[in-house]
């Protein structure tokens, strides 16, 4: 008897599926070794954006846009929090150990980006029908920074906390976040992929640059981005 998957998924649902795996997989490398899980993530957001390329030539299915989401609780919302939290513990070395107000703000503040990751994905799958933008910053650019940020060796603790305190808000915010245009989405692959490949070249010049545009993004996107053009794909402007 065959899985009762075969015949409803298409290759765009097989991409999306790795994409959890990769999520998965950087929860469990984030506990020994944060950079390696950063590039994980970092991996993920790629197969997060090939996915929507595959379904455009190839065709999508009906469970893709709940299968993506789902994805993208394990990639962008669980495995940033674990990133964070490992990255953060493993500076404060007596966090568990002497547990205080600190230990709490630890533990928290991850478990409410998970949430808040979780309710905006869900937000995003019910009422996000509009083509060209969505609202709260998607779950993949918090992502990216937060990754990114780890293999810049931005590494400080009460930075790190507070980054994924603004996400917290900003996941579920009104701010009107508008999709990338296909040359500007290729430019973010193409980074993705070079921080992920070589990331301690040159003075770790492509995480850098992957946090650099992804900030850009995170705090001009919503009022200088060009928005005239067709919009061909989605890169951070979606889950």
């Amino acid at each position: 008897m065959l899985p009762r998957f075969v015949g409803r998924l298409s290759l765009a649902d097989v991409v999306t599926a790795s994409n959890a795996s990769l999520g998965f997989v950087a929860v469990v490398v984030a506990m020994q070794d944060v950079e390696l899980a950063a590039r994980l993530i970092l991996l993920a957001g790629i197969a997060d954006g090939l996915d929507g390329v595959v379904a455009r030539y190839s065709g999508g299915s009906k469970v893709g846009p709940y299968l993506d989401s789902l994805a993208d609780v394990a990639s962008f919302s669980v495995a940033p929090a674990v990133l964070v939290y490992a990255t953060v513990t493993s500076n404060w070395e007596t966090v568990l150990s002497e547990p205080t107000l600190r230990t709490a703000v630890v533990l928290a503040l991850p478990a409410l980006f998970v949430a808040m990751g979780v309710i905006r994905l869900g937000m995003y799958t019910a009422y996000d029908t509009a083509d060209t933008f969505t609202e709260g910053v998607p779950t993949t650019l918090a992502a990216t920074i937060l990754a990114a940020a780890v293999l810049c060796d931005v590494t400080d603790p009460a930075l790190l906390l507070t980054g994924t305190a603004v996400f917290v808000y900003l996941m579920v915010s009104t701010v009107r976040y508008p999709d990338l245009l296909a040359r500007d989405a290729l430019l973010m692959g193409v980074v993705h992929a070079l921080a992920v490949l070589f990331p301690y070249s040159w003075g770790r010049t492509f995480p850098w640059a992957i946090l650099t545009l992804a900030l850009a993004y995170l705090l001009g996107g919503p009022w200088f981005y060009w928005r005239g053009g067709r919009v061909v794909t989605e890169w951070y402007g979606n889950a």
